[in-house]
């Protein structure tokens, strides 16, 4: 299964490969690529990418201007809307064709399901490192939400690890202003990982830009904030609980990526952990049952 798995997400990087390849040296086009009007193409709403660079997409247009869209997008004919297309790859390039003037845009149609759109929406901004990982984050979210795709599809589909797609994933659990600070680009990835779970995320990524921290410094002042007796969470206030046991809470759900509860009574007691999805308990099961490491 896992190989018929990755085996789609071959196909479709070859599109992307066919969508490259479908110009010669010239400019000139190859057969199967067509000329739409632009005002039939229609985006993607499902599409991950959210923030085009303003001065970017004008300097594409002006190139467009220049030269003419060299690559072709990708469409699929709209079942609802006779005549029209929806854009499968290739939206920036669409939106700085607009800005050029352009009538019609070049295009590959080709019949796709809702499954095999948002797969190759994936795929051609990961290649080219066009998502931010928040972009990224909800792309996998519609994928899992709306298609049923596992952990391990995903990362079969888009060539990433397992972990990876879970790592992503888990950004879309930071509060509202840390999200915005990572979709800006004030936060890296890395940076807004050292803030999950903790309570008070958004005064430490404002010290984090205002200081401006990398990653190791930022770890350092997320582990002194959950060590500290001033700040134990809400919960472990409401129970009682020692900032040590808080503490260990939170770096237990910063390594699984799941809440967990420790209840401890004078050195005994019980740790829950606590998941919202098969794929979750799936990839707990397979970190708790993983052999040792051999002596040597």
């Amino acid at each position: 299964m896992a190989e018929s798995r990755r085996g789609l997400g071959r196909g479709l990087s070859a599109l992307l490969e066919e969508a490259q390849a479908a110009t010669t040296q010239e400019g000139r086009r190859t057969a199967g690529v067509q000329e739409l009007p632009i005002e039939l193409v229609r985006r993607n709403a499902d599409q991950p990418r959210r923030h085009f660079d303003a001065d970017g997409l004008q300097e594409l247009a002006d190139s467009i201007r220049e030269r003419g869209v060299i690559q072709p997008i990708v469409v699929r004919p709209l079942a609802e809307a006779p005549g029209e297309y929806q854009i499968v790859a290739g939206e920036r390039r669409w939106r700085a064709a607009q800005l050029a003037g352009l009538h019609a845009i070049p295009a590959l149609v080709r019949e796709l399901d809702d499954v095999e759109v948002i797969e190759l929406a994936m795929i051609e901004n990961i290649q080219r490192a066009d998502l931010n990982a928040l972009e990224e984050a909800r792309g996998y979210a519609v994928m899992i939400k709306r298609f049923n795709r596992s952990h391990e599809t995903i990362a079969g589909i888009v060539g990433k690890s397992r972990s990876h797609v879970a790592n992503t994933l888990r950004l879309m659990r930071l509060p509202e202003r840390v999200q915005e600070h990572l979709e800006a680009g004030r936060l890296t990835a890395g940076h807004a990982r050292t803030l999950l779970d903790l309570e008070n995320a958004e005064a430490l990524a404002e010290r984090i830009i205002r200081g401006g921290l990398n990653v190791r410094q930022a770890e350092a002042l997320a582990k002194r904030t959950r060590g500290a007796p001033a700040t134990p969470s809400k919960a472990a206030r409401a129970s009682g609980k020692s900032a040590d046991t808080a503490a260990l809470e939170s770096d237990l759900a910063e390594v699984l990526g799941l809440k967990v509860d420790i209840r401890d009574t004078g050195g005994a007691g019980e740790m829950r952990v606590a998941y919202q999805s098969l794929e979750q308990l799936d990839d707990l099961c397979a970190r708790l049952m993983r052999p040792p490491p051999k002596a040597r």
